[in-house]
């Protein structure tokens, strides 16, 4: 059993791989015997190139693993959730309570980070990240994208597309609201969105792309549901702040577009 085990342990170890590949092959034995050998400059240069390869394909191996962390509070019956990492040193790690939910997240390339707001931190002293039902979370995230979120309430739908090194926060404190998001292209946008109050069946559609690193930070807070639509697609950096605390009957709508 403890060779077994050992085992186990090497072949799913990154090192080992690397080790093995360049053992079996001969590339170590043979950019050695060809470092000792007085050759002319240009294939010592080649020498030098072969070991750097050898070393960024090492790198590779010895990536950092990816990890997922979730924790459930309290019963969770009927809760679909799909995961999906391709790449590394990719992170998932929230808590959830309540039936009923759907997560479907996708993390693609390195870095993406799905987690709590960090000005709060986590809520599972308060109930769990996610804690309602009927809820539905669908995050796609490439290249470096940071994702943190709080979603306390029922049948709220929250979509979010993230493409580079872009981060994005939200704090859904009610029921039914419709919220969107999309950063692309290759600056590094920044977007804060928290609705509180009693502000049932709100819809933000937020957009930023562009080559700028654009910062939206909005509040949008009252007793009547709020449409929000902001664009931010512009080649150069964009910045807007909102706050809305909506008391009109029938509700409020705003629409801002920067280009």
């Amino acid at each position: 059993m403890i060779r077994f085990l050992k085992a186990l342990k090497d072949w799913t170890s990154p090192s080992y791989w690397a080790h093995r590949i360049g053992e079996k092959s001969g590339l170590y034995g043979w950019a050695m015997k060809k470092g000792e050998q007085n050759k002319p400059w240009y294939i010592q240069v080649g020498l030098i190139l072969v070991i750097i390869v050898l070393f960024f394909f090492m790198s590779e191996l010895q990536a950092g693993d990816n990890h997922v962390h979730i924790e459930q509070i309290a019963d969770s019956d009927e809760t679909v959730l799909t995961i999906d990492q391709e790449g590394h040193n990719n992170t998932i790690d929230f808590s959830m309570a309540h039936s009923n939910n759907t997560i479907i997240l996708k993390q693609v390339g390195a870095s993406n980070s799905i987690s709590w707001v960090p000005y709060w931190g986590s809520g599972k002293a308060w109930g769990g990240d996610i804690d309602g039902t009927g809820n539905n979370l669908n995050i796609y995230q490439e290249n470096g994208a940071t994702y943190g979120g709080h979603v306390w309430g029922d049948n709220n739908d929250v979509d979010i597309i993230q493409k580079g090194t872009h981060t994005h926060y939200i704090d859904v404190h009610m029921n039914s609201v419709d919220h969107d998001l999309l950063q692309e292209d290759s600056g590094s946008s920044y977007s804060h969105v928290y609705y509180y109050g009693t502000a049932d069946g709100s819809s933000a559609n937020i957009q930023q792309k562009g080559g700028g690193s654009h910062n939206a930070t909005i509040t949008l807070q009252g007793s009547q549901p709020t449409s929000l639509n902001l664009i931010q697609d512009s080649t150069s950096n964009k910045t807007y702040s909102i706050t809305q605390n909506c008391v009109t009957v029938g509700g409020c709508s705003l629409s801002i577009t920067q280009q």
